[in-house]
């Protein structure tokens, strides 16, 4: 089987949450795996010297306009939640632990939390909401809520936030096929002709 697609992202990134409706479909489509990688954008934006979109003059306002209308066109549901952005440090570390035992579950519970926070306006800053759309995935959530403080998972946490920087991920998301990088969600086309042709 050829190798995975790899998916970072970050959870309160809105493009990252409108990617995690395709790149399933799309790695599939090529009998492909796709590995959901979370890391955090504050490391990757320091490291890049680049800021948070919804604080840049001008592109701020276009990117709130653009998430809308991508909402639209994709046929997703989406609202912009309050507060935005916000941190994510306890729903990566929830999902490296789910992820170490169940990979597929991990990713139910990805899903469930880019819902309740673009969705929901749920603050997923809250560890009790991390471990709350844990446990409405069958997740323990005694279990998840110990994880969540475990130096384990906060260090799996940074050492894959500082894994994807180091391969030269700056922005959520962030994909890599084959060893070959794409930044964003409106590279998801590129992405798909990059693998029926076999690159160019």
């Amino acid at each position: 089987m050829p190798a995975p697609i790899e998916f970072f992202f970050d959870f309160s990134s809105p493009y990252a949450y409108f990617a995690s409706h395709r790149i399933d479909a799309l790695a599939a489509r090529f009998g492909r795996d796709c590995l959901w990688k979370p890391m955090l954008l504050g490391p990757a934006f320091k490291a890049s010297g680049n800021q948070r979109l919804i604080d840049q003059p001008l592109k701020g306002a276009y990117s709130t306009h653009d998430w809308e209308r991508l909402a639209r066109w994709m046929k997703v549901p989406y609202r912009l939640p309050d507060p935005f952005p916000v941190a994510t440090t306890s729903a990566a570390r929830a999902f490296w632990w789910l992820d170490s035992t169940d990979p597929l579950a991990a990713k139910t519970f990805a899903r469930a939390v880019f819902a309740a926070y673009f969705e929901g306006g749920r603050d997923i800053s809250a560890k009790a909401e991390i471990i709350a759309i844990g446990a409405a995935q069958a997740c323990d959530a005694q279990a998840m809520a110990a994880a969540i403080d475990d130096p384990v998972w906060k260090d799996k946490c940074r050492a894959e936030t500082d894994a994807a920087i180091a391969r030269g991920v700056f922005g959520s998301p962030f994909f890599f096929v084959d060893g070959e990088g794409f930044w964003g969600a409106d590279r998801l086309g590129m992405l798909a002709e990059w693998l029926e042709s076999g690159g160019w």
